[in-house]
Parts: structure tokens; sequence; C-alpha cells
């Protein structure tokens, strides 16, 4: 006899990207940072109080909350501390999406948005997007047409990476009468050329909620820390009603602190990754693939046209180096390549000229 309630035995729970525990292995298939985290963060952990271990945490995680307060230059109140970015994605579907109602995201996308869709009974409307990537023009006539109650953007984009210009969230923001959740995992490592930057748009709106993690930009994959921003009155019912009462730990508070109270350092690996991006398109391009835009710590690309995606995924796992590959109609024919160390992505592209 099964206890589960219907939607979950139904469902397909989400499958992460492989973490081999060994030192042998290249691992660019999750995105992570391949530098160190701050030395900062290092001296938090080295001055962790064990003592302080007996005791609850900080429910509102008030420290961290002041330091990215100061960061985005917004109000305390506009921020909600989460046990990684993935949290705040629960917290917005438990909160604001009733059971029966749509949420819309494009396809492809994060593959996590339909599982937690799943979870909550809720109803998933994929946009597919353009053979270029590109939105599709009358994106937000279909967004509206759907009756959604919640609209999941990542930006840049996953997994092509991809940006959506703050000018466009803009627009789909005042003409959606739902919510506007744009999952920015991957915003750190946008060029400064871009001129990005959601987050006035984010406190100016009612209706948008930005996401960001620590895993990424700030090299604290490991640690399980996120955050989200918007206007006080979305933040308010999660901060203070859905939210577990003690969702971010003593340890990982310290260090998210220190990591975001430090961020020149995190804005120097940022500028490495981008560096180390266009050069790895350059020489991927070289080899024949067919590389697309990114402004993300990742490159999606189309395999040569005498190799097939799984099987040079294959040769590259046996050969120790990791990268993504998805199984979906029009993702097969391409590999996503995390952007790794120089080292590591020359290592990549040795072993890829050895097998064209």
């Amino acid at each position: 006899m099964s206890y589960q309630r219907n939607n979950i035995a139904k469902m397909a729970g989400y499958v992460p990207g492989e973490q081999l525990d060994s030192a042998d292995v290249i691992k660019l298939n999750t995105n992570e940072n391949p530098y160190p985290p701050s030395p900062a963060v290092n001296a938090a952990l080295q001055a962790i109080d064990t003592d302080a271990l007996r005791r609850y945490p900080s429910p509102m995680a008030q420290t961290f909350r002041e330091a990215a307060a100061r960061y985005h230059n917004i109000a305390i109140e506009n921020i909600i501390p989460t046990n990684g970015g993935d949290e705040l994605l629960r917290l917005v579907l438990t909160t604001f999406v009733e059971a029966g109602e749509v949420v819309a995201v494009t396809k492809p996308s994060y593959s996590l948005y339909p599982v937690l869709v799943d979870i909550q009974a809720s109803r998933l409307h994929e946009i597919p997007l353009q053979d270029n990537w590109d939105m599709p023009v009358d994106f937000i006539a279909q967004l509206n047409a759907s009756g959604a109650k919640l609209c999941i953007l990542v930006n840049p984009h996953a997994p092509t990476g991809g940006l959506l210009a703050t000018d466009t969230l803009k627009e789909i923001a005042d003409n959606f009468s739902g919510l506007l959740l744009v999952d920015e995992a991957y915003v750190d490592f946008v060029e400064p050329t871009a001129a990005y930057d959601a987050v006035p748009l984010a406190i100016s709106h009612g209706n948008i909620m930005l996401l960001r993690t620590l895993s990424k930009g700030y090299s604290l994959a490991g640690l399980r820390f996120g955050y989200g921003i918007g206007a006080a009155e979305l933040v308010a019912p999660m901060l203070y009603k859905t939210r577990d009462s003690y969702n971010t730990d003593y340890i990982a508070q310290k260090l998210a602190t220190a990591a975001i109270e430090s961020v020149d350092y995190a804005r120097g690996t940022w500028q490495q990754v981008r560096q180390d991006r266009r050069r790895l398109a350059g020489e991927l391009t070289e080899l024949g693939f067919d590389v697309y835009p990114s402004q993300s710590n990742f490159l999606l690309c189309r395999v040569p046209a005498e190799a097939e995606a799984k099987i040079l995924y294959e040769a590259l796992k046996e050969s120790n180096i990791l990268v993504r590959y998805f199984d979906q109609r029009r993702l097969r024919d391409k590999l996503r390549i995390t952007v790794g160390s120089n080292a590591e992505n020359k290592a990549l592209i040795t072993r890829l000229r050895q097998l064209f």
C-alpha cells in the first residue's frame, strides 16, 4: 500500500548532475565556480564558536540580510534568506500558487521547475523558445492566454546562457497580472557591458521576485544558501508565514555573510570566468562545435556533425571529464559545458582534439 498523494505517486523526481567523489574527475557538468571561496569565508569558518551550535541560529538571518541589503542598496524588508536558491522556488509556489493553478515556464528550462509544480499539484504550462532560443514574439500573449498565476524565468537562461534585458522583464511584468519570478542563479557572470540590473525593477514592482544564490558566483554550492529580493509585500508572507523558522543554520549564516561582505574577491572570480568563457568558446568553435552566446558560467554547444552528443558525453566520462547531456528532443545533439579553471578547460580541449 502506498501512502503517497496521487500527484506524488505519478510524478518523476528531479535528476541532479553527477557528483563523483574523486579528485581525478574534472567536473564540468553542474556549473560550479572553479575558484575557491573568499579567504574571508575561510576565516569565518575558522572563527566558528562551536559552543554557539547548542543554540538555535538567528531565525531571520539578520546579520546576513543587513549585509545583503547594504550590497544591493535596498531595505532589509526586501530580502528573504533561503536554504539555497531552490528553497525560494518552493516558498513562492507554496505561498502564492494554489493547487490547480497554472505555472508558466519556457521550454527548455531548469528541470526542477516542473518537479516543484507537480509537488504543489499545480498545472505546468510550457512556452517553447524559438529555434534560436529567443523568446517567441508573442510570449506575453501566450503567457496571459495560459491564465498563469506564476511565471518562472531563469535569466541568464539555462541551459542556453542567453540573457533577457531588464527592459524585457519590465515589459513582461507590466503586462502580466500574475507573479514573475526571475531566477538569477547565474547573474554574477553577466558581462558588465550588458548593463543588466533587475533589482530596482523588483523593488518598484509588486509582482517581481528575484532569486539569488551564493552557490555559483560566491563558490559556495556546498553551503546551500540563497536569498530572494522583492517588494516587502511579497517578502513578508514568505518570511513570516511559510518559511521554516530556522531555514538557514548558524554556520551557513556566518559564511554567507562573510562571502557577501567580501564581494570584491568574488567579482575577481566572475571576471576570470568571463575571460575563460570567451577563450573556451573560441576553442570549441575551432573544433567544429556550434557554441551559443552565453552570459553564464557554462556554454551550450551543438556537437560537430560527425559526432553524436551522447557518445561524446560518454567518451569524455570514460576520461574522467564530466559534462552535461540532456535526453530531450531539442537538446540531444548538444552538450552543456561548465566553464572550468584554465587547467580544466585545457584538459577538456586536449581530450576533444584526440577524439576528433
